[in-house]
């Protein structure tokens, strides 16, 4: 079964950091770019950072530049998204995502295999 999962996500004060995986299993996704991308509170689900297997790395939101961080392990199939400086408006469920193409995209209909999401709440 081909599945990306989420983990990491939580509670955090405002200021704090983050350091949210992504475990694939099921394909082998070290030939897959993955995309990190979340939905806020009352908005569309937007893409935010990517990363290619050969580690090049694509801001799909340059809003997040300075406080996002992408990176993976081939080897374990993981791929990571670190998180700082959080904010209340970070606020939201953030998912990772499989586009079938070895290169990163700015379509999420792309993006072919999805996680079920892990929660981030930036709170006092």
């Amino acid at each position: 079964q081909l599945q990306l999962v989420e983990s990491g996500g939580g509670l955090v004060q405002p200021g704090g950091s983050l350091r949210l995986s992504c475990a694939a299993s099921g394909f082998a996704a070290h030939v897959n770019a993955i995309g990190w991308f979340r939905q806020v509170s009352g908005k569309e689900r937007k893409g935010v950072l990517c990363i290619t297997p050969s580690y090049q790395i694509t801001y799909l939101d340059d809003s997040v530049k300075g406080r996002f961080t992408i990176s993976r392990d081939n080897a374990e199939n993981m791929v990571y998204l670190q998180i700082n400086s959080l904010q209340p408006e970070d606020t939201g469920i953030y998912y990772c995502a499989a586009c079938y193409v070895y290169s990163c995209s700015y379509l999420q209909s792309d993006f072919d295999i999805w996680g079920q999401g892990t929660q981030v709440t930036v709170s006092s």
